[in-house]
């Protein structure tokens, strides 16, 4: 102690200064914890309460029990909402953050009808990185705004012109499914996912990427590998923070992906902001404008303007067109997948389709039109059942702005609401007999009276899906190429498709189907 008084007076004031830095900032990192830990108690008590699945420990509540391979933890969920069915609800606690699953369609209206609960989930910031704040990820005003920007850009009259992709996939699908006829069982998903990918990409962007021609693209495996990085990290709360998820393997991971997804969207802009230019300048000379495909939503963000006349940026354009790639395809991928498997597995139903087919189409091989569409009516219950027994989105969430009551349940704010598709679409007190596969509950009559949050594969409400029509149009118009052309048969029993509940309700062992030419002759 006494050699510092030989040191410079400069230096001491310097060395005092650093040494009241570090006790500053450690003290004001104890108080954060503290304060943090707090709120945290509080939590604890004032929602001990709610009915919670047995098995929390402080801090890291039940994320040590929860199983790391995606199927036994989707089933985990699915016993736990059976062993609570008679509770109106069920707390889980994600490390420091609880979660209230609801399955109930009183308690499920209350949180989707509200103008106020429309914050995405804490876990939706995962996507942030590759989504940016976008339609889905958004909120408030900015969320508000963009959503009455994009609305007109899905009205029928414009997705009218995107049957002519969907028609020319399809028919591309229906080519590499020729090859399995009279064949051995096959699985098909990542066929159909395919298919999707490709439907999206062009409309989305108005560029051909061949995925199912080239399956193993680049941008097709980033798109892919970012999923599953951003489901791992959502279950794993030491990995929340961005130091430390980037310190691993899989946040390097991360990083390359997203390079990869956000330089193709931005090449893929740039290129057609140029090309419209070009057309423009065209039509200022009194040239025709280039010969160019049907517009596709980019084109429709690159024009489309707010109330006061601004256009959007090249990052929110990004923004937008990355959501759609993103909840885009796999979802309608899962959709037509678990319809396959749904009608090869019961023959009686697909014979309805069969016959409903012939009595729009005949015979004939044309492509499929709006007014077709409009026609397959029992393709469209046979398609809403399968989203009822298998949702593309199996669960989503909000995270609460504001103390609310559920059930008569104090729900705290920033506390997360998690709506269980896959459970409330069992509900017996609404679809009695859940697990059959049953396309007349969808009839008009039978329709009559049904709750209508008891059935939201789209989600409801002011954040229901924007694409939602696309998406139905999409099914609608794949499903009937394959079923004009095949006969679907399925051996697979329910046990043994490995259900894994991640972002996309997904079979993790595939949907394996056998082919037949159709033939209405032979039924």
């Amino acid at each position: 102690m006494s050699g510092l008084w030989l040191v410079p007076l400069g230096q001491k004031l310097l060395l005092w200064s650093a040494l009241s830095a570090v006790s500053l900032s450690g003290t004001i990192l104890i108080v954060n914890l503290l304060q943090m830990l707090a709120r945290y108690a509080r939590k604890w008590l004032q929602m001990r309460a709610i009915p919670t699945v047995a098995g929390a420990y402080p801090f890291v509540g039940h994320a040590l029990m929860m199983k790391p391979d995606p199927r036994d933890f989707f089933q985990q969920l699915i016993y736990h909402s059976e062993e609570y069915r008679h509770m109106p609800l069920m707390k889980l606690w994600i490390g420091p953050l609880p979660m209230v699953a609801l399955y109930n369609a009183d308690n499920v209206e209350t949180i989707l009808t509200s103008s106020r609960q429309i914050d995405k989930s804490y876990i939706y910031k995962f996507l942030e990185p590759w989504l940016g704040l976008g339609l889905l990820t958004s909120t408030g005003n900015k969320w508000r705004s963009r959503r009455k920007m994009l609305t007109p850009t899905f009205h029928f009259t414009i997705l009218e012109d995107f049957l002519d992709v969907m028609n020319e996939q399809a028919n591309i699908l229906v080519s590499k499914l020729e090859k399995h006829v009279n064949q051995e069982a096959f699985n098909c998903f990542f066929y159909i996912t395919l298919c999707a990918l490709d439907i999206i990409c062009e409309t989305a962007m108005g560029k051909n990427i061949g995925a199912q021609s080239n399956d193993d693209s680049e941008y097709v495996r980033a798109v892919y590998r970012m999923s599953d990085l951003t489901v791992q990290r959502v279950k794993m709360p030491w990995l929340w923070l961005d130091f430390m998820f980037y310190m691993f393997k899989d946040g390097w991971e991360h990083k390359r992906s997203l390079k990869i997804l956000h330089n193709f969207t931005n090449s893929v802009i740039a290129e057609r902001a140029n090309e419209m230019k070009r057309n423009e300048e065209c039509r200022n000379d009194n040239r025709g404008p280039s010969k160019n495909k049907c517009r596709a939503f980019l084109d429709l963000l690159l024009n489309v303007t707010d109330d006061e006349g601004n256009k959007l940026s090249h990052e929110a354009i990004r923004e937008e067109v990355d959501t759609f790639m993103f909840e885009g395809h796999d979802t309608t991928a899962a959709a037509i997948n678990w319809s396959l498997y749904l009608l090869g597995s019961y023959p009686e139903i697909q014979k309805n389709v069969d016959k409903e087919l012939e009595e729009v189409f005949g015979n004939s091989d044309r492509p499929v039109t709006l007014e077709d569409l409009k026609k397959l009516k029992y393709l469209d219950c046979v398609i809403k059942e399968t989203l009822r027994l298998f949702p593309s989105v199996p669960l989503f969430a909000r995270h609460l702005t504001e103390d609310c009551e559920i059930a008569g349940y104090k729900i705290m704010k920033d506390s997360e609401a998690v709506v269980f598709t896959y459970a409330l679409h069992r509900d017996p007190k609404y679809f009695p007999d859940p697990e059959e596969f049953k396309p007349e509950r969808f009839f008009p009559e039978n329709s009559q009276g049904r709750h209508p949050y008891a059935y939201v594969p789209f989600s409801a409400g002011p954040r229901n899906c924007i694409g939602q029509k696309f998406a139905i149009m999409e099914e609608k118009t794949i499903l009937s190429c394959i079923l004009r052309k095949f006969w679907v048969e399925s051996n697979q029993k329910r046990e043994e498709l490995g259900l894994a509940g991640e972002l996309i309700l997904r079979p993790s062992n595939g949907i394996w189907i056998k082919l037949k030419r159709r033939n209405t002759k032979e039924f």
